[in-house]
C-alpha cells in the first residue's frame, strides 16, 4: 500500500529503488540507519536526505532534480548526481567525499576546496567557466569536458592519472607537474602549444 512501519525500516542500511517508476521518496527520512541509497533512473523531482545523516553512498543520477542538499550528510563518501537539472551544488560540508559525479547538469560553479580526500571528479557537460583544484592534491581522475572553462590549474594535482578536459576554451594547459598522467584528452580547445615532455 506504499506504507511501512518506522520500526521495520529504522535499522535498514541499504536501499535500492533504482529504475522504478518512483516519483516521490517521502518517508525516506525514517530510514535513519541508511548508509547506501540508490534511487537512480527514477522520476524524482525532489529528494530530501537531510535526516539520513549516516549516508556514505548516494546514487541519484538520471532523475529530474533541480536541487540537492547534502549539507547534513557529512559521512558521504561517493555522490553520483549527474544527469539532473541542478543549477548549484554545495559539497563544502562533505569532507569525506572521495568521488563526485555531477556531470550533465546546469552548474555554473563547483567548489571542491574543502574536499581534500577527493580522488575522482566528473563535472563535464555543465556551464563551468573556472575550476579551482589547488587543494585537491589526492585527485587522480578529472573529467571536466564540455564546459566553457577558460582556465584550469592542475599543477598541484600530482597524483592525476586521467585528465579529460576536451571541448573547453582553454588557451593554455600546464601538465609539467603531472608526471603520473596516463591519459590526457585535451582536444577542441584553443591550445597553440602543449608540452608533455
Amino acid at each position: 500500500n506504499g506504507s511501512v512501519y518506522t520500526a521495520s525500516i529504522d535499522t535498514v542500511t541499504s536501499l535500492d529503488v533504482s529504475s522504478l517508476s518512483i516519483t516521490d521518496l517521502t518517508g525516506i527520512e525514517d530510514f535513519t540507519a541508511l548508509t547506501y541509497l540508490d534511487c537512480r533512473n527514477t522520476l524524482l523531482t525532489s529528494l530530501d536526505v537531510s535526516a539520513n545523516t549516516a549516508l556514505t553512498t548516494l546514487f541519484c543520477y538520471n532523475n529530474q532534480l533541480t536541487s540537492l542538499d547534502v549539507s547534513q550528510n557529512t559521512d558521504l563518501d561517493y555522490l553520483m548526481c549527474n544527469n539532473n537539472q541542478l543549477t548549484s551544488l554545495d559539497v563544502s560540508a562533505n569532507l569525506a567525499l572521495t568521488g563526485l559525479q555531477c556531470h550533465s547538469n546546469q552548474l555554473t560553479t563547483i567548489d571542491v576546496s574543502n574536499n581534500l580526500a577527493l580522488t575522482d571528479l566528473y563535472c563535464g557537460s555543465n556551464q563551468l567557466t573556472n575550476l579551482v583544484l589547488t587543494a585537491n592534491t589526492a585527485l587522480e581522475g578529472l573529467f571536466c569536458f564540455h564546459n566553457p572553462i577558460t582556465s584550469i590549474d592542475v599543477t598541484q594535482n600530482t597524483s592525476l592519472t586521467d585528465l579529460r578536459c576536451f571541448f573547453n576554451q582553454l588557451p593554455t594547459l600546464d601538465v609539467s607537474n603531472n608526471t603520473s598522467l596516463e591519459r590526457l584528452y585535451c582536444h577542441y580547445n584553443q591550445l597553440t602549444t602543449l608540452d608533455v615532455s
